[in-house]
């Protein structure tokens, strides 16, 4: 049996060390507190320190007037081999052993004042120590700071409410016995333990009671109804207890011997000496130890449920968060391209739709291409002024005779250099379009996370890329428009004169007689080059954006990091370690969850080991 408390005292230990133990608000207090201990609960002048004290055998706790107690002290007891040395450890001081107990209350009580400062103020950090000794029994122990009424000068005005919410943080947990200490001297009717314990466990399963200071009863009078449970009546027996007077105290009297005085007090006893079996710091030690085996056993399978939960949960955080890099470049050079490959198939996902934002591209095609062509100030410029205006100085000295070529070669040439603008921001807008999707895609690649320094590279790299192909776009869709202007459709003009002759109702003469610088010559020229216009905005419409998709869209999903690949093969192992540079938040968080992991591997373990006690 004792392998199971020994056991609960290891894990504990190991909690302890990371940080993980309950009290407090740490994500990974669970498994502490699904361990069995043993809450020592009181009022101030209750007697507590000296419970403690009498079990451990050691005189170690500070004393003092008022509320010595401010932070939790988490006390685990080790049983050695007989003539083993005694020592305890601190949780905050690991590799320091202390043999001298003295050292020891002067440890609890500096390390109180380094949270809480020389001052009569409490903190729910506890305190970890361990003592490891022969005249000890496996036990965790945790001394609570004793419940008060009132705040003194020097304490807050919310004291008494913060102490208690303190105490039940420990108490109201269902894996928590309540060891509630109350003075022999004092109307157990008016005990702050005893009212507490009955209020987070009315049950009394969890609630043993202890009896202090029944050698300080008046004469004549004892506590048989309380510890007969006719008083109060508890689940389990109520023990008294006879603590060390202040002269012994004062005269360093050894715990040793006070146990053997308590032993005598009851059995020479003619109030207690019936129960004298069933007295004493010894026998409380021994009951508590016998019950938390068996609340242990109890609960071994919700315990082994909670650790296997924990590991799936800490092993599936690893997998997110990434195992440790080789050191060897060849390594290294295969998780950046590995790395690489991730991004690039969250990019593709994005263009082929699998992820939102690829549709932004057709977006720029179906709506911002053809809204920017209709915006284009063809009215103003195909004005009869100003087609009067090109038309003539397109003449020169010599009025054209019959149709004006050039002047329509010339406004031809001029509308068509307006597509300029539509051509090259639908470029400019695709090309913020792939800008956009390789931030996203970066963001969103959970491997990347924990290499900024790659995360940086890629992204320039990707923005390189990107600006080429730009700027390859651009070449392109502007020499789209030129090739619209360097050859005009010969077919449209050899069916303007027809169609002249169907206006006027076939006559031919009736075309002669037009007026060749009347206002109708004018509008008719700019009537006809504006169909012409319209016929190569509608081809435009369609060929620019195969122009944009082939250099840009199909360009980034088919070598988006290319010349990056090229680069990186030619780095050593000192530059792609850098690239490798982890976040430093990152890798202590894996390093904590890599512990973590150990700790519930190795709980498990040794709860397996000795399944045999259930």
């Amino acid at each position: 049996m004792e392998s199971l408390i020994g056991l609960v005292n290891r894990i504990q230990r190991a909690c302890t060390a990371l940080g993980d133990y309950g009290g407090g608000d740490n994500a990974f207090s669970s498994l502490w507190d699904a361990l069995p201990s043993v809450a020592v609960v009181g009022g101030q002048s209750s007697g507590k320190s000296s419970v403690l004290e009498s079990i451990v055998g050691r005189d170690f706790l500070p004393r003092g007037s008022g509320i010595v107690t401010r932070r939790p002290l988490v006390l685990q007891l080790h049983k050695t081999d007989d003539g083993q040395q005694e020592y305890a450890e601190f949780g905050h001081l690991p590799r320091r052993r202390f043999t001298d107990f003295a050292v020891v209350r002067k440890e609890i009580s500096d390390e109180t004042d380094r949270i809480t400062g020389k001052t009569k103020q409490i903190s729910p950090v506890p305190i970890h120590l361990s003592i490891y000794s022969p005249n000890v029994v496996n036990l965790t122990l945790i001394d609570l700071p004793g419940l008060t009424k009132v705040a003194i000068d020097g304490q807050s005005e919310t004291i008494v409410e913060d102490i208690e919410n303190m105490v039940r943080t420990y108490v109201e947990k269902p894996n928590c016995i309540i060891l509630a200490v109350s003075p022999a001297n004092q109307d157990i009717a008016t005990s702050d333990a005893i009212k507490l314990a009955r209020e987070v466990d009315p049950t009394g399963e969890r609630t043993f009671g202890v009896l202090t200071k029944l050698d300080l009863m008046d004469k004549g009078t004892n506590a048989l109804d309380v510890l007969e449970g006719r008083a109060y009546r508890l689940q389990h027996p109520w023990v008294g207890i006879v603590n060390r007077s202040q002269a012994d105290i004062n005269k360093n009297v050894d715990m040793i011997y006070a146990r053997r005085k308590e032993r005598e007090y009851f059995a020479t006893s003619s109030d207690y000496g019936h129960l004298a079996s069933k007295m004493g710091s010894e026998y409380l030690a021994k009951l508590l130890s016998k019950h938390l085996e068996q609340f242990i056993k109890a609960r071994i399978p919700n315990i082994t449920s909670l650790i296997n939960k924990s590991i799936d949960e800490l092993e599936s955080e690893m997998d997110h968060l990434g195992r440790p890099i080789a050191v060897d470049s060849g390594a290294q050079l295969y998780t950046i391209l590995e790395l690489c490959r991730a991004f690039d198939k969250i990019f593709k996902e994005h263009l082929d739709g699998g992820r939102p934002g690829g549709d932004r591209i057709y977006g720029v095609f179906d709506n911002q291409l053809p809204a920017a062509l209709r915006k284009l100030p063809f009215d103003r410029y195909l004005s009869v002024q100003n087609v009067r205006k090109v038309v003539s100085e397109a003449d020169g000295y010599q009025p054209h005779l019959i149709a004006p070529e050039q002047g329509y070669r010339r406004l031809i040439e001029g509308a068509l250099n307006y597509f300029r603008g539509p051509a090259e921001a639908s470029v400019d807008a695709v090309h913020f379009v792939l800008k956009e999707l390789v931030r996203k895609s970066i963001g969103e690649c959970q491997e990347l996370k924990r290499f900024p320094s790659l995360q940086s590279t890629i992204a320039a790299a990707s923005n390189e890329a990107l600006e080429k192909f730009r700027d390859e776009g651009r070449k392109t869709v502007v020499r789209l428009v030129d090739m619209e202007s360097s050859y005009l459709t010969v077919d449209f003009f050899r069916k303007l004169p027809q169609e002249m002759e169907n206006q006027k109702g076939g006559k031919p003469e009736a075309t002669a007689a037009v007026d060749r610088y009347g206002e109708y010559h004018f509008r008719r020229i700019g009537s006809n080059v504006s169909s012409y216009v319209n016929m190569v905005s509608d081809s435009l419409r369609n060929t620019i954006p195969k122009a944009v998709v082939y250099c840009q869209v199909k360009e980034a999903k088919q070598s988006l990091l290319n010349y990056f690949y090229t680069q990186i093969g030619k780095k050593e192992g000192k530059a792609l370690a850098e690239l490798l540079d982890e976040d430093p938040a990152l890798m202590e968080r894996r390093m904590q969850c890599a512990k973590r992991l150990e700790l519930y591997k190795k709980a498990r373990d040794e709860i397996d080991s000795v399944a045999w006690v259930r």
